[in-house]
């Protein structure tokens, strides 16, 4: 069996990873975070790694497969949200007006305040 781990080791590290490097240089490194871009990719990965255990009669998942999918996630991954999305801001016209409307309710209120208290002062 250890010698069926050994070729089945090697055999998804010379087919189904060389595959999945050259794709994922196609996509881009801007785009490793973006799961709409990378599913299909990683789709494939997986299923080559089943298909090569059930070619060799391994079992399918397994502590090599655990191991290698480990070091594809350190190599393509890790700098990932774990929602898949590539996290940025949002555009400014979605922005600035969450950060302007409360300043401009906050010096509202306490001019209102200022005048209702000056107001009051006077009416006894």
């Amino acid at each position: 069996m250890t010698y069926m781990q050994a070729d089945y080791g090697w055999m998804i590290q010379h087919y189904c990873l060389k595959q999945f490097q050259l794709t994922m240089e196609g996509i881009g490194q801007r785009l490793w975070c973006d799961w709409d871009e990378t599913v299909g990719t990683y789709g494939e990965l997986t299923n080559c790694t089943a298909l090569i255990a059930e070619r060799l009669d391994c079992y399918w998942p397994n502590r090599l497969v655990d191991e290698f999918f480990v070091a594809v996630h350190k190599q393509y991954f890790r700098n990932c949200s774990p929602s898949g999305r590539a996290l940025h801001d949002p555009p400014n016209s979605i922005l600035c007006p969450f950060i302007l409307l409360p300043i401009l309710i906050t010096l509202l209120m306490t001019a209102l305040v200022v005048w209702r208290s000056k107001r009051s002062e006077g009416i006894v």
